[in-house]
């Protein structure tokens, strides 16, 4: 018996989503874009999760996700949040967090949450066994960033980095160098994922940020890793009859913020847009075609 093909979702923030087959598209953009995207406080998030809660269908009801830039990727925690409820999950009966991006999204930031500092969010959750964040080769996890890394979630043995050519010997001197899987290249880490998800078998929610892809794959706005799609389409492979949700974010769009300080963080938070503008329409076109693409292989992971 087939498994009937669920609907993706595509939560309109930006404009950046192109049309997906049998999407259900929520119009977001007008009332959330400014107020959500890069950062916003806790309480601005949790209306935006009961505005989703009212508008989507029932989590089981639909497919993966689309959120846009990934300067919205943290509204996959809410995300995820819908996916522990609607699986009833708990500390005896966890989900897995399987986020594949450049950046290990775990990073301090003192004014509410941002698309690099809900990592830490999820992994503290008591019904979330473990977050994996693989295909790093940001230096946001080498010695020069480390003070900026959240710890906690490091020390109670809850997330671990898995990344490509970034040097981070300074794990080692506070005792974390098991929650650091560092490797020479992204076939020794596709590899090494691949064969921890196909052994270690458990439900997982998967969420990608096509920063981690490498600039010939697709362009976003954000500073990119070294995989290309097979290697993820292994990985995606290794969670077949795992997969209890998804989302998909890094697509790219251009954005002037209104809000003074969101234009001075994003400015200095290493965010590729010298050459959009005029690339865009090219670039969101290869967006399309590849998320389609990764709709179909997210499909056959179910």
């Amino acid at each position: 018996m087939n498994t009937p093909v669920l609907a993706p979702v595509v939560l309109d923030l930006d404009g950046s989503v192109g049309p997906l087959p049998g999407e259900l598209r929520l119009a977001l953009a007008s009332d959330w874009q400014e107020a959500v995207r890069f950062g916003c406080s806790l309480a601005r998030l949790r209306q935006f999760s009961a505005e989703l809660q009212s508008r989507l269908p029932a989590f089981t009801e639909h497919g993966t996700v689309f959120t846009g830039s990934g300067d919205f990727h943290h509204l996959s925690w809410p995300l995820i949040e819908r996916c522990i409820t609607a699986r009833r999950c708990t500390s005896q009966h966890p989900l897995r967090v399987l986020v594949l991006d450049n950046h290990p999204d775990n990073m301090r930031f003192p004014l509410g949450v941002h698309c690099g500092s809900w990592v830490r969010r999820v992994a503290m959750l008591p019904q979330v066994s473990h977050v994996h964040v693989v295909g790093i080769t940001s230096r946001d996890i080498g010695f020069g960033h480390a003070w900026e890394n959240y710890l906690a979630p490091l020390r109670a043995g809850r997330l671990t980095y898995w990344s490509v050519g970034v040097e981070t010997g300074w794990a080692r001197w506070l005792g974390l160098q098991q929650q650091f899987r560092c490797f020479p290249d992204a076939e020794a880490l596709t590899s090494a994922v691949s064969h921890m998800l196909s052994t270690n078998l458990q439900a997982t929610y998967l969420s990608i940020d096509k920063d981690v892809f490498d600039p010939s794959v697709v362009r976003t706005n954000w500073d990119q890793g070294v995989l290309q799609a097979p290697h993820v389409f292994a990985m995606m492979s290794a969670l077949r009859g795992q997969l209890a949700g998804s989302d998909v974010t890094g697509d790219v769009s251009a954005y002037r913020y209104r809000t003074v300080w969101k234009r001075c963080l994003s400015a200095g938070d290493g965010q590729q847009t010298a050459e959009m503008d005029a690339a865009l329409p090219e670039w969101q076109v290869k967006q399309g075609a590849f998320n389609r693409e990764l709709l179909r292989q997210l499909e056959r992971a179910v």
